[in-house]
């Protein structure tokens, strides 16, 4: 799978996960644990040399942003909705950046 394949994928788990949490959280909990870490799956896979494209800022910017993401799911004042709206962002503007790749 190349590297814009990768990332569109990612970017549909973030929008799936975004709904999933936005629709009951802890209904919902254990599909969005296994889309998140079938997501960090995927970051690991994509090619550290994509930091010298014009993507890899921006690429740089959202690993960073996401395990901020995840490690809020920890957090006693959680905030479900919060969340939903920033992971379906990030899937909107990695949709958008791919077309950099």
């Amino acid at each position: 799978m190349d590297t814009k394949a990768k990332i569109l994928d990612i970017a549909m788990n973030l929008t799936r996960i975004g709904n999933w949490a936005a629709d009951g959280y802890q209904s919902k909990k254990k599909r969005i644990d296994i889309f998140l870490q079938q997501t960090s799956e995927y970051i690991e896979s994509i090619d550290p040399a994509i930091s010298n494209e014009p993507f890899g800022t921006i690429f740089k910017t959202f690993v960073d942003e996401y395990q901020r993401l995840q490690n809020s799911l920890k957090d006693k004042n959680f905030d479900e909705l919060l969340f939903a709206e920033k992971m379906m962002t990030w899937g909107n503007i990695l949709t958008h950046r791919a077309k950099l790749l």
